[in-house]
């Protein structure tokens, strides 16, 4: 038999782009007094320096993606922004323990590279990472003809964050803390798949629609320095990122057992973006289960600590009250309705 002379490249797997890539990400992320005299990118491994000034420290880590809402960045061509998107859905949970995000990794999968694309993509993540001040310290980019269509593609992210046992974010909440909702940026990154099946139902264009083409791709709001600055002070007991599954199922995972978040659904101040929903003919059961209804994340304090903590946040993140805690063996009781 012949040569066919088969290679990588005609395979439909550019080894070339990959490296200019990689080459564009170690250009645009500088050494820090994370990796110290090391420079990560590019490397088989990520070094980290752990702070020396903690006395007992515990890992904690968590990864996630930022679900269908890529479809949308696809759909607009805008890639920008879903990075923070990707930041924020990790480092917003590390928080709820009380750890500082440390550091971030993203995985990259593409059915072929394409390099401004992914560019806008990495600067976002970027930026994300600066907001909650970690550092990018690695990740994958995958190019996988075959695996997508033309032109998909999905990102993962994983974060690593540390906290002192003492400041662990567990078994503080007391009878007659209050419960404070801080507002969201919009969606966030969840439910964008009944977002877009109503799109697409409705058949709407969302290329001319001005309203929903700025709207659905607002970057997640990263809550970290806020809450770290909360856990300094020592005014939080707890708190809660409201992603999917609403407030209900959020609030829930963090109450103890034999007390209750009673939450006064009339006092939830919603977004434009959640009045549009609504009106495409969601139900209020389904609108408080699949979406955060303007309450990005949630923080307990004690009663006399809240005009300390409303003082530390600008006028658009302001929290304001929802609720409170009792004694009650249901972990979460929602009362009242949203209004629109």
């Amino acid at each position: 038999m012949g040569s066919k002379n088969f290679t990588y490249e005609k395979s439909g797997v550019s080894i070339k782009k990959a490296d200019k890539f990689i080459k564009f990400i170690s250009s645009s992320t500088k050494k820090s007094k994370k990796s110290g005299k090391f420079k990560n990118i590019g490397g088989f491994g990520a070094l980290t320096k752990l702070p020396s000034n903690l006395k007992n420290p515990y890992l904690v880590t968590s990864t996630d993606g930022v679900g269908t809402k890529i479809e949308v960045a696809n759909m607009l061509g805008k890639f920008n922004t879903i990075g923070v998107d990707l930041v924020a859905m990790c480092v917003n949970d590390i928080i709820v323990q009380g750890a500082k995000p440390l550091v971030f990794l993203d995985y990259i999968s593409v059915e072929k590279i394409d390099t401004k694309k992914l560019k806008n993509i990495i600067r976002g993540i970027i930026k994300g990472c600066k907001l909650a001040d970690c550092e990018l310290v690695g990740g994958e980019t995958a190019e996988m003809p075959g695996t997508y269509s033309k032109g998909k593609f999905d990102i993962a992210g994983f974060s690593l964050g540390l906290v002192d046992k003492d400041k662990i974010l567990l078994n503080k909440i007391k009878e007659k803390d209050l419960v404070l909702a801080i507002p969201s940026s919009g969606l966030h990154s969840n439910g964008y798949s009944l977002v877009r099946h109503i799109i697409k139902k409705n058949k709407i264009n969302i290329k001319k629609n001005s309203f929903l083409k700025k709207e659905l791709l607002v970057p997640t709001k990263i809550y970290v320095m806020h809450v770290l600055e909360l856990i300094k002070k020592k005014y939080l007991n707890a708190c809660a990122n409201i992603t999917g599954g609403g407030l209900k199922d959020n609030i829930e995972r963090i109450i103890p057992d034999n007390y209750c978040a009673e939450i006064n659904l009339e006092k939830i101040k919603t977004l434009k973006i959640f009045r549009w929903l609504k009106s495409q003919g969601v139900g209020d059961q389904e609108m408080l289960k699949t979406f955060n209804c303007g309450v990005g994340f949630c923080l307990i304090v004690k009663r006399s600590n809240y005009k300390k903590v409303i003082r530390l946040f600008p006028k658009k993140y302001k929290p304001y009250v929802i609720g409170k805690i009792t004694k009650n063996s249901e972990k979460v009781k929602l009362s009242g309705k949203v209004i629109w």
